[in-house]
């Protein structure tokens, strides 16, 4: 298996991580005190889900197969597992909370990427992925703050 290949089946495991625990956090914050939050949330679960499909995308045309399924180790290593304990309970921060554990831990994972002897071609999409995921890390402690 090439590095490109493990890395991207690495980062794919984060990106659906994120997309889900966007996904539920929008829908608790739908019914909250901070339903505009929901929005943001919303288009971040969709901005991870084009992210996947990116990456899986690239990884056939190099001829690799992307694993979508996951593995029982990747779910383990999560960062997004405070996500669903914060959305059984009532608090739009604690969703925040959760959800800027879940991109640090997110920022985290590109890092290690952009640390491997990527192709040159999906060093780039990784290095594009990673400045919009700081960014929406950055806008959810905004929001945070605000609070």
């Amino acid at each position: 298996m090439s590095v490109d290949e493990n890395v991207a089946q690495d980062l794919v495991e984060t990106l659906k991580d994120g997309r889900d625990g966007f996904a539920a956090a929008a829908d608790k914050l739908r019914d909250s005190d901070r339903p505009q939050w929901a929005e943001t949330m919303q288009r971040f679960s969709q901005q991870r889900d084009g992210f996947v499909r990116e990456i899986v995308e690239l990884g056939h045309a190099y001829g690799d197969e992307v694993d979508e399924s996951g593995s029982l180790a990747a779910r383990l290593h999560r960062g997004w597992i405070a996500m669903k304990d914060a959305v059984t309970g009532d608090d739009a921060g604690s969703v925040l909370g959760a959800a800027v554990t879940g991109e640090d831990h997110a920022v985290s994972e590109y890092e290690k990427a952009l640390e491997q002897d990527l192709s040159e071609g999906f060093r780039g999409v990784v290095q594009r992925q990673h400045s919009a995921i700081v960014a929406a890390r950055d806008e959810v402690k905004a929001l945070q703050a605000a609070d």
